[in-house]
């Protein structure tokens, strides 16, 4: 039989041993969370003071909130007098699962928080990957976005793209610019090397230092290949244009002499 006395004790019971873990449990919650938003806060001031790529910073802001969240549901629930064995089973079950249901993403977000890091590249520069020539336009933290030379627009997955060779063409601040030019091999060698030379001294975008250098590449047959190897500005080697322009006057200079080229 119903014996509201005893229910309303039980109730009172209840309050005593309970109550005072509820109020108490309450107030680390809140006050856990007033902690996270200022250690959150902080910590990207820290990154900005200390120039950490500007894509890194909202994503490793986020996963320190994330796991900060997560210790503080635990210390609640442990403080309510909950068993936290079976909560903390059910969260690495269920991370467990999202993890491989996200396998290649959580790969391209690994990728792009190693490449933020590392700095294999930056924003500008020209690189070579997973055979794709362009300028790199943005670093995702999931992929990587390149612009090729005739304007294409390709996205690298950033799990490959940071254990593949990547060949970064501007890391320094000067490149070789290699020319063949094959001639007749009966013409004298200082005469066909005096034109080269000329051109190269006429032409303002090749350095001094290092010195250009020509000579014989090959000798086959009838016909002598001359090596043209010269050094220029990393953004003068861009799109060819220096080389177009080199095959040109070599090719003017070359008809002026009435030297054929094979």
């Amino acid at each position: 039989m119903f014996d509201p006395e005893r229910f309303l004790l039980s109730i009172q019971d209840f309050a005593v041993l309970y109550g005072l873990k509820v109020v108490v449990a309450v107030f680390i919650l809140l006050v856990g969370l007033w902690l996270i938003r200022r250690i959150t806060e902080f910590t990207y001031g820290l990154m900005t003071r200390k120039n950490v790529d500007p894509s890194l910073r909202p994503f490793l802001k986020n996963i320190l909130n994330i796991v900060l969240l997560v210790l503080l549901i635990m210390v609640v629930i442990a403080q309510v007098g909950l068993e936290i064995t079976s909560f903390v089973a059910l969260l690495g079950s269920a991370g467990l699962a999202v993890g491989l249901a996200l396998q290649g993403s959580l790969s391209n977000f690994a990728g792009g928080v190693l490449i933020l890091t590392v700095k294999p590249f930056r924003v500008g520069d020209f690189i070579e990957a997973q055979g794709q020539k362009g300028t790199v336009s943005i670093i995702n933290i999931f992929n990587t976005v390149i612009k090729t030379e005739d304007n294409k627009t390709i996205y690298l997955p950033n799990g490959p793209l940071a254990s593949a060779v990547v060949v970064n063409y501007d890391v320094e601040s000067h490149r070789r610019l290699d020319l063949s030019f094959t001639v007749d091999a009966a013409l004298p060698v200082a005469r066909v090397r005096q034109v080269l030379e000329r051109i190269i001294a006429t032409d303002e975008r090749i350095v001094k230092e290092p010195a250009p250098s020509v000579g014989v590449e090959k000798l086959a047959g009838q016909t002598m290949t001359m090596s043209v190897k010269v050094w220029v500005l990393r953004g003068d080697y861009r799109y060819q244009q220096i080389s177009e322009a080199l095959n040109e006057k070599v090719k003017e200079a070359f008809e002026q002499e009435e030297i054929a080229l094979k």
